[in-house]
């Protein structure tokens, strides 16, 4: 069975719609890829996902592990398992990394029916996962993301899903503004995480990023709908003739 299940689905901001029915199953452990113009519904498809207020959700459904995820807040999806790595991450003054990566992970355990886990193993462990990614003790002593460049960012970022071991990761730009040095370091950490109880979503513009993090599976979508599916050498056939055929058929 496939971890996540989307079938049918429509969703529209402001009354205009923006998904047109979209069709997706990814089996666990599998990563696939979005990949597609400007305006054609990524970054909606992963805000409503995420669960995020304002998109509503007019047609279909999405089930992750057999739950309907369209009955659950955002903040139940996160616990059911889902993260969501943005474009471009908020800051939240006054909240330290620290804490938030804390508060987080106990949220998690805590509906589980876990003990919260204790101070100091908890601090070994951030440690030991922040320093493959870059992540210093000062950054983590800083409010989340306040004054962090974008690189920090996304490592930031990546650190958060290490900690919080999701079901399904979401990764909407992620390459976005990053320098080839920080994509690979950002890459390193997303493909560290790559297991067969996890499957992720990733979401792009360019093929660039997908040198890093190779798909099993790729996805063109245009006009809120896919428009075609195959393997890395659709991304390759992007890269050279671009999204105009897929535009044009689709319009």
């Amino acid at each position: 069975m496939a971890l996540l299940e989307i079938e049918n689905l429509h969703a529209e901001i402001d009354g205009k719609p923006i998904l047109k029915g979209i069709d997706l199953s990814i089996e666990a452990g599998q990563v696939h890829a979005i990949m597609g113009p400007n305006g054609s519904g990524k970054s909606t498809l992963s805000y409503v996902l995420a669960g995020r207020d304002g998109y509503e959700v007019t047609e279909g459904s999405i089930r992750l592990d057999g739950q309907d995820l369209l009955e659950m807040e955002a903040d139940e999806r996160a616990v059911a398992g889902v993260f969501l790595a943005m474009q471009y991450p908020v800051e939240l003054p006054g909240v330290t990394g620290m804490t938030f990566l804390r508060e987080a992970v106990n949220a998690r355990r805590k509906a589980a029916g876990e003990d919260e886990i204790d101070a100091m193993g908890f601090l070994k462990m951030v440690r030991a996962k922040a320093k493959t990614l870059g992540v210093t003790d000062e950054m983590l002593k800083r409010a989340v993301n306040v004054g962090f460049s974008g690189g920090e960012k996304k490592r930031n970022e990546i650190l958060q899903m290490a900690v919080l071991e999701p079901k399904f990761c979401v990764l909407d730009e992620t390459d976005s503004g990053l320098d080839i040095d920080a994509l690979k370091v950002v890459s390193e950490g997303v493909n560290a995480l790559r297991s067969a109880g996890r499957s992720m979503l990733v979401i792009t513009h360019y093929q660039r990023l997908l040198n890093h993090i190779e798909p099993d599976v790729i996805h063109v979508l245009a006009h809120g709908r896919i428009q075609k599916t195959g393997g890395k050498e659709l991304a390759l056939e992007l890269e050279q003739n671009g999204y105009a055929d897929y535009v044009e058929a689709a319009a």
